[in-house]
Protein backbone atom coordinates (compact mmCIF):
# COMPACT_ATOMS: atom_id res chain seq x y z
CA UNK A 1 0.00 0.00 0.00
CA UNK A 2 1.07 3.61 -0.64
CA UNK A 3 1.36 6.56 1.73
CA UNK A 4 -1.89 7.97 0.37
CA UNK A 5 -3.74 4.70 0.84
CA UNK A 6 -2.56 4.32 4.44
CA UNK A 7 -3.46 7.96 5.17
CA UNK A 8 -6.94 7.49 3.74
CA UNK A 9 -7.53 4.47 5.95
CA UNK A 10 -6.14 6.19 9.03
CA UNK A 11 -8.14 9.37 8.53
CA UNK A 12 -11.35 7.35 8.56
CA UNK A 13 -10.79 5.88 12.00
CA UNK A 14 -8.61 8.20 14.12
CA UNK A 15 -9.72 11.17 16.20
CA UNK A 16 -8.07 14.21 14.64
CA UNK A 17 -5.65 15.15 17.42
CA UNK A 18 -2.56 15.12 15.20
CA UNK A 19 -1.50 17.07 12.15
CA UNK A 20 0.39 14.33 10.38
CA UNK A 21 2.86 14.50 7.51
CA UNK A 22 1.62 12.69 4.38
CA UNK A 23 3.82 9.66 4.99
CA UNK A 24 3.29 6.24 6.54
CA UNK A 25 6.59 5.15 8.05
CA UNK A 26 7.18 1.43 7.61
CA UNK A 27 10.87 0.85 8.35
CA UNK A 28 13.68 2.36 10.40
CA UNK A 29 17.39 1.77 10.83
CA UNK A 30 19.84 3.98 12.69
CA UNK A 31 19.18 7.60 11.77
CA UNK A 32 16.98 6.78 8.79
CA UNK A 33 13.33 6.01 8.11
CA UNK A 34 11.50 4.77 5.02
CA UNK A 35 7.89 5.40 4.11
CA UNK A 36 5.38 3.19 2.30
CA UNK A 37 6.37 4.73 -1.03
CA UNK A 38 10.00 3.76 -0.47
CA UNK A 39 11.27 7.30 0.20
CA UNK A 40 14.18 7.58 2.64
CA UNK A 41 14.36 10.23 5.39
CA UNK A 42 17.22 11.45 7.55
CA UNK A 43 15.65 11.55 11.02
CA UNK A 44 16.75 14.46 13.21
CA UNK A 45 13.59 14.22 15.31
CA UNK A 46 14.06 10.65 16.63
CA UNK A 47 10.44 10.22 17.61
CA UNK A 48 10.77 13.53 19.50
CA UNK A 49 13.93 12.62 21.44
CA UNK A 50 12.81 9.01 21.96
CA UNK A 51 14.89 6.79 19.67
CA UNK A 52 18.19 7.97 21.07
CA UNK A 53 20.05 4.83 19.99
CA UNK A 54 18.49 5.06 16.55
CA UNK A 55 15.76 2.99 15.00
CA UNK A 56 15.88 -0.77 15.54
CA UNK A 57 19.24 -0.81 17.30
CA UNK A 58 20.36 -4.46 16.98
CA UNK A 59 21.16 -4.98 20.67
CA UNK A 60 17.88 -3.39 21.82
CA UNK A 61 15.90 -5.34 19.25
CA UNK A 62 17.52 -8.58 20.40
CA UNK A 63 16.68 -7.80 24.04
CA UNK A 64 13.05 -7.08 23.11
CA UNK A 65 12.67 -10.28 21.10
CA UNK A 66 14.32 -12.41 23.75
CA UNK A 67 12.13 -11.06 26.53
CA UNK A 68 8.96 -11.26 24.42
CA UNK A 69 9.63 -14.96 24.05
CA UNK A 70 9.96 -15.45 27.80
CA UNK A 71 7.47 -13.18 29.59
CA UNK A 72 5.47 -10.19 28.41
CA UNK A 73 3.29 -9.19 31.37
CA UNK A 74 2.33 -10.32 34.88
CA UNK A 75 1.45 -6.98 36.60
CA UNK A 76 3.22 -5.37 39.51
CA UNK A 77 1.80 -7.93 41.92
CA UNK A 78 4.99 -9.86 41.17
CA UNK A 79 8.72 -9.13 40.83
CA UNK A 80 10.26 -9.41 37.36
CA UNK A 81 14.04 -9.55 36.73
CA UNK A 82 14.21 -6.93 33.90
CA UNK A 83 12.37 -4.37 36.03
CA UNK A 84 14.69 -4.97 38.97
CA UNK A 85 17.81 -4.77 36.79
CA UNK A 86 16.63 -1.45 35.34
CA UNK A 87 15.81 0.01 38.75
CA UNK A 88 19.29 -0.98 40.00
CA UNK A 89 20.93 0.72 37.01
CA UNK A 90 18.94 3.90 37.58
CA UNK A 91 19.69 4.00 41.31
CA UNK A 92 23.38 3.14 40.88
CA UNK A 93 23.86 5.93 38.35
CA UNK A 94 21.83 8.75 39.90
CA UNK A 95 21.20 10.59 43.19
CA UNK A 96 18.15 8.41 43.84
CA UNK A 97 17.51 5.47 46.15
CA UNK A 98 14.05 4.45 44.91
CA UNK A 99 12.22 4.18 41.57
CA UNK A 100 8.57 4.07 40.50
CA UNK A 101 7.94 2.85 36.94
CA UNK A 102 5.12 3.83 34.60
CA UNK A 103 4.55 4.19 30.85
CA UNK A 104 5.19 7.80 29.86
CA UNK A 105 6.55 11.18 30.85
CA UNK A 106 3.13 12.52 31.78
CA UNK A 107 2.59 9.55 34.10
CA UNK A 108 6.01 10.03 35.66
CA UNK A 109 5.17 13.68 36.33
CA UNK A 110 1.77 12.69 37.75
CA UNK A 111 3.59 10.37 40.15
CA UNK A 112 5.98 13.18 41.11
CA UNK A 113 3.08 15.56 41.75
CA UNK A 114 1.32 13.00 43.96
CA UNK A 115 4.51 12.23 45.85
CA UNK A 116 5.24 15.93 46.46
CA UNK A 117 1.75 16.46 47.86
CA UNK A 118 1.57 13.39 50.10
CA UNK A 119 5.11 13.92 51.41
CA UNK A 120 4.54 17.60 52.21
CA UNK A 121 1.42 17.00 54.26
CA UNK A 122 -2.08 18.40 54.55
CA UNK A 123 -2.56 21.91 53.23
CA UNK A 124 0.65 21.93 51.18
CA UNK A 125 -0.40 20.98 47.67
CA UNK A 126 0.63 23.85 45.40
CA UNK A 127 3.38 23.40 42.83
CA UNK A 128 5.22 26.23 41.11
CA UNK A 129 6.33 25.65 37.53
CA UNK A 130 7.74 27.97 34.89
CA UNK A 131 6.19 29.88 32.04
CA UNK A 132 7.01 28.05 28.81
CA UNK A 133 7.25 24.67 30.51
CA UNK A 134 5.73 21.45 29.20
CA UNK A 135 4.98 18.56 31.55
CA UNK A 136 2.39 16.41 29.80
CA UNK A 137 -1.17 16.09 28.51
CA UNK A 138 -3.10 14.70 31.48
CA UNK A 139 -5.25 17.24 33.32
CA UNK A 140 -2.76 17.64 36.17
CA UNK A 141 0.31 17.85 33.94
CA UNK A 142 -1.48 20.23 31.56
CA UNK A 143 -2.24 22.41 34.57
CA UNK A 144 1.44 22.28 35.51
CA UNK A 145 2.44 23.21 31.95
CA UNK A 146 3.20 26.91 31.66
CA UNK A 147 1.76 27.43 28.19
CA UNK A 148 -1.85 28.70 28.01
CA UNK A 149 -2.43 27.23 24.53
CA UNK A 150 -2.42 23.75 26.08
CA UNK A 151 -5.05 24.80 28.64
CA UNK A 152 -7.65 26.08 26.21
CA UNK A 153 -10.89 24.11 26.18
CA UNK A 154 -10.05 22.05 29.26
CA UNK A 155 -10.95 24.56 31.96
CA UNK A 156 -11.45 24.47 34.84
CA UNK A 157 -8.05 22.90 35.32
CA UNK A 158 -7.12 21.14 38.56
CA UNK A 159 -6.14 23.55 41.32
CA UNK A 160 -2.72 23.74 42.86
CA UNK A 161 -0.51 24.91 40.00
CA UNK A 162 0.97 28.38 39.53
CA UNK A 163 3.44 29.58 36.91
CA UNK A 164 6.42 31.85 37.47
CA UNK A 165 7.97 34.10 34.88
CA UNK A 166 10.91 32.41 33.15
CA UNK A 167 14.44 33.45 34.07
CA UNK A 168 13.91 35.48 37.24
CA UNK A 169 14.07 33.59 40.56
CA UNK A 170 12.42 36.53 42.34
CA UNK A 171 9.16 35.78 40.53
CA UNK A 172 9.32 32.23 41.87
CA UNK A 173 9.94 33.30 45.44
CA UNK A 174 7.05 35.76 45.24
CA UNK A 175 4.68 32.84 44.58
CA UNK A 176 5.82 30.74 47.57
CA UNK A 177 3.16 30.47 50.25
CA UNK A 178 2.12 28.18 53.10
CA UNK A 179 0.37 26.04 50.45
CA UNK A 180 3.50 25.46 48.34
CA UNK A 181 5.03 21.99 48.36
CA UNK A 182 7.37 21.90 45.35
CA UNK A 183 8.95 23.62 42.37
CA UNK A 184 8.80 21.71 39.08
CA UNK A 185 11.04 22.58 36.15
CA UNK A 186 12.92 21.21 33.15
CA UNK A 187 16.68 21.84 33.12
CA UNK A 188 16.16 22.83 29.49
CA UNK A 189 12.74 23.66 28.07
CA UNK A 190 12.30 21.74 24.83
CA UNK A 191 8.75 22.33 23.63
CA UNK A 192 8.74 26.10 24.11
CA UNK A 193 11.81 26.65 21.94
CA UNK A 194 14.90 24.93 23.37
CA UNK A 195 15.48 27.32 26.29
CA UNK A 196 18.23 26.25 28.71
CA UNK A 197 17.97 27.19 32.38
CA UNK A 198 21.32 28.74 33.24
CA UNK A 199 23.30 27.23 36.17
CA UNK A 200 22.90 30.31 38.38
CA UNK A 201 19.13 30.26 37.80
CA UNK A 202 18.87 26.58 38.72
CA UNK A 203 21.03 27.17 41.81
CA UNK A 204 18.73 30.00 42.87
CA UNK A 205 15.71 27.70 42.52
CA UNK A 206 17.46 25.06 44.64
CA UNK A 207 18.18 27.72 47.26
CA UNK A 208 14.52 28.79 47.35
CA UNK A 209 13.49 25.16 47.89
CA UNK A 210 16.00 24.71 50.70
CA UNK A 211 15.03 27.90 52.52
CA UNK A 212 11.29 27.23 52.32
CA UNK A 213 11.33 23.46 52.80
CA UNK A 214 10.11 22.70 49.29
CA UNK A 215 10.83 19.72 47.07
CA UNK A 216 12.69 20.35 43.81
CA UNK A 217 11.39 18.23 40.93
CA UNK A 218 13.35 18.02 37.69
CA UNK A 219 11.39 16.94 34.64
CA UNK A 220 14.13 15.22 32.62
CA UNK A 221 11.71 13.43 30.31
CA UNK A 222 13.33 15.03 27.25
CA UNK A 223 16.70 16.12 28.64
CA UNK A 224 17.64 12.92 30.46
CA UNK A 225 19.47 9.82 29.28
CA UNK A 226 22.35 11.41 27.43
CA UNK A 227 20.42 13.95 25.39
CA UNK A 228 22.47 16.91 26.69
CA UNK A 229 25.81 15.11 26.89
CA UNK A 230 25.62 13.68 30.41
CA UNK A 231 23.33 10.91 31.62
CA UNK A 232 21.10 13.54 33.24
CA UNK A 233 21.10 17.22 32.31
CA UNK A 234 21.24 18.43 35.91
CA UNK A 235 24.69 16.86 36.30
CA UNK A 236 26.06 19.76 34.25
CA UNK A 237 24.40 22.35 36.47
CA UNK A 238 25.76 21.43 39.90
CA UNK A 239 22.29 21.03 41.38
CA UNK A 240 20.63 17.82 42.61
CA UNK A 241 16.83 17.51 42.66
CA UNK A 242 14.72 15.72 45.25
CA UNK A 243 12.62 14.01 42.57
CA UNK A 244 13.40 13.37 38.90
CA UNK A 245 11.19 12.10 36.09
CA UNK A 246 12.31 10.19 32.99
CA UNK A 247 10.68 8.67 29.91
CA UNK A 248 11.18 9.18 26.14
CA UNK A 249 14.64 7.65 25.49
CA UNK A 250 14.39 5.17 28.35
CA UNK A 251 12.81 2.43 26.22
CA UNK A 252 14.22 3.64 22.87
CA UNK A 253 10.69 3.56 21.45
CA UNK A 254 8.84 1.30 23.86
CA UNK A 255 6.51 3.07 26.33
CA UNK A 256 8.30 3.46 29.63
CA UNK A 257 8.61 6.18 32.27
CA UNK A 258 10.19 6.41 35.70
CA UNK A 259 10.11 8.64 38.77
CA UNK A 260 13.23 8.63 40.94
CA UNK A 261 13.66 9.98 44.46
CA UNK A 262 15.44 9.53 47.77
CA UNK A 263 14.72 6.96 50.47
CA UNK A 264 13.15 9.40 52.92
CA UNK A 265 10.85 11.03 50.36
CA UNK A 266 9.87 7.70 48.76
CA UNK A 267 8.68 6.45 52.15
CA UNK A 268 5.62 8.70 51.84
CA UNK A 269 4.19 6.46 49.10
CA UNK A 270 3.03 3.27 50.78
CA UNK A 271 1.18 0.19 49.49
CA UNK A 272 -1.93 1.25 47.60
CA UNK A 273 -1.14 4.97 47.35
CA UNK A 274 -0.06 4.80 43.71
CA UNK A 275 0.15 2.17 40.97
CA UNK A 276 0.43 1.46 37.26
CA UNK A 277 -0.93 -1.67 35.57
CA UNK A 278 1.66 -1.75 32.80
CA UNK A 279 4.42 0.28 34.47
CA UNK A 280 7.80 -1.43 34.24
CA UNK A 281 6.54 -4.03 31.77
CA UNK A 282 9.15 -6.81 31.31
CA UNK A 283 9.62 -6.20 27.57
CA UNK A 284 9.97 -2.43 27.93
CA UNK A 285 12.36 -2.74 30.88
CA UNK A 286 14.46 -5.37 29.10
CA UNK A 287 14.89 -2.85 26.28
CA UNK A 288 15.75 -0.10 28.78
CA UNK A 289 18.40 -2.23 30.50
CA UNK A 290 20.14 -2.55 27.13
CA UNK A 291 19.70 1.17 26.44
CA UNK A 292 21.33 2.18 29.72
CA UNK A 293 24.09 -0.41 29.37
CA UNK A 294 25.04 1.03 25.99
CA UNK A 295 24.80 4.63 27.18
CA UNK A 296 26.98 3.95 30.24
CA UNK A 297 29.76 2.45 28.13
CA UNK A 298 33.09 4.30 28.13
CA UNK A 299 33.18 7.15 25.64
CA UNK A 300 29.47 7.29 24.83
CA UNK A 301 28.73 10.59 26.60
CA UNK A 302 32.00 12.12 25.41
CA UNK A 303 31.02 11.30 21.82
CA UNK A 304 27.73 13.17 22.27
CA UNK A 305 29.56 16.26 23.47
CA UNK A 306 31.99 16.07 20.54
CA UNK A 307 29.17 15.75 18.01
CA UNK A 308 27.29 18.55 19.73
CA UNK A 309 30.24 20.93 19.30
CA UNK A 310 30.48 19.94 15.64
CA UNK A 311 26.75 20.41 15.07
CA UNK A 312 26.64 23.75 16.90
CA UNK A 313 29.49 25.03 14.72
CA UNK A 314 27.64 23.95 11.58
CA UNK A 315 24.39 25.58 12.70
CA UNK A 316 26.20 28.78 13.65
CA UNK A 317 27.53 28.74 10.10
CA UNK A 318 23.94 28.59 8.84
CA UNK A 319 23.02 31.62 10.97
CA UNK A 320 26.00 33.57 9.59
CA UNK A 321 25.18 32.59 6.00
CA UNK A 322 21.46 33.36 6.33
CA UNK A 323 21.08 36.33 8.71
CA UNK A 324 17.67 37.08 7.23
CA UNK A 325 16.40 33.72 8.56
CA UNK A 326 18.41 32.81 11.66
CA UNK A 327 20.19 34.53 14.54
CA UNK A 328 22.11 31.77 16.34
CA UNK A 329 21.99 28.46 18.19
CA UNK A 330 20.99 27.46 21.70
CA UNK A 331 20.63 24.23 23.62
CA UNK A 332 22.89 21.55 25.05
CA UNK A 333 24.26 18.30 23.72
CA UNK A 334 22.09 17.03 20.88
CA UNK A 335 19.04 19.03 21.88
CA UNK A 336 19.64 22.11 19.77
CA UNK A 337 17.59 24.94 18.37
CA UNK A 338 18.35 27.27 15.47
CA UNK A 339 16.87 30.57 16.59
CA UNK A 340 14.91 32.29 13.85
CA UNK A 341 14.44 35.95 12.98
CA UNK A 342 10.91 37.37 12.82
CA UNK A 343 10.96 36.62 9.12
CA UNK A 344 12.17 33.09 9.83
CA UNK A 345 9.47 32.54 12.44
CA UNK A 346 6.82 33.47 9.88
CA UNK A 347 8.17 30.72 7.62
CA UNK A 348 9.19 28.22 10.30
CA UNK A 349 6.44 25.70 9.61
CA UNK A 350 7.12 25.99 5.89
CA UNK A 351 10.84 25.32 6.45
CA UNK A 352 9.97 22.12 8.32
CA UNK A 353 7.61 21.07 5.52
CA UNK A 354 10.23 21.74 2.86
CA UNK A 355 12.82 19.78 4.85
CA UNK A 356 10.38 16.88 4.94
CA UNK A 357 10.05 17.09 1.15
CA UNK A 358 13.86 16.99 0.94
CA UNK A 359 13.89 13.85 3.08
CA UNK A 360 14.94 15.36 6.42
CA UNK A 361 12.85 15.37 9.61
CA UNK A 362 13.04 18.26 12.10
CA UNK A 363 10.38 20.34 13.84
CA UNK A 364 9.40 23.91 14.74
CA UNK A 365 9.44 24.20 18.54
CA UNK A 366 7.58 26.89 20.42
CA UNK A 367 6.88 28.66 17.12
CA UNK A 368 10.32 30.21 17.42
CA UNK A 369 13.18 27.76 16.69
CA UNK A 370 14.00 24.87 14.40
CA UNK A 371 14.60 21.98 16.80
CA UNK A 372 17.10 19.20 16.16
CA UNK A 373 17.03 16.06 18.34
CA UNK A 374 18.77 13.36 16.28
CA UNK A 375 19.59 9.90 17.58
CA UNK A 376 22.64 10.14 19.83
CA UNK A 377 24.44 7.74 17.49
CA UNK A 378 24.33 10.31 14.66
CA UNK A 379 27.58 10.80 12.76
CA UNK A 380 29.24 13.94 11.45
CA UNK A 381 28.50 12.90 7.86
CA UNK A 382 24.79 12.79 8.69
CA UNK A 383 25.05 16.21 10.36
CA UNK A 384 26.69 17.53 7.19
CA UNK A 385 23.88 16.08 5.05
CA UNK A 386 21.22 17.64 7.28
CA UNK A 387 22.88 21.07 7.17
CA UNK A 388 23.27 20.84 3.38
CA UNK A 389 19.55 20.13 3.04
CA UNK A 390 18.72 23.03 5.34
CA UNK A 391 20.87 25.40 3.29
CA UNK A 392 19.18 24.18 0.11
CA UNK A 393 15.76 24.91 1.62
CA UNK A 394 16.79 28.37 2.82
CA UNK A 395 18.31 29.18 -0.58
CA UNK A 396 15.02 28.29 -2.24
CA UNK A 397 13.01 30.34 0.24
CA UNK A 398 15.19 33.36 -0.52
Amino acid sequence: MTNAEWATRGNKVFIGTYSRFPAAMVKGSGCRLWDADGKEYLDFLAGIAVCSLGHCHPAVTEAICRQAGELVHVSNLFHTPPQIRLAELLVNNSFADRVFMCNSGAEANEAAIKLARIHSGEGRYEIISLAGSFHGRTLATVAATGQPRFHQGFEPLPQGFVHAEFGDPRTIEALVSSKTCAILCEPLQGESGVRPLEPEYIRAIRDICDRHGLLLIFDEVQTGLGRTGTLFAHEQLGVTPDIMTLAKALGNGLPLGAMLTTESIAASLTVGTHASTFGGNPVATAAAVEVLTLMLADGFMASIREKSAYFVDKLQGVAVRYPQWATGVRGRGLLLGLMLTDKGIERGAEIVQRMFEEGALINFAGNRVLRFVPPLIVGTAEIDTLVDKLCLVLDRLA
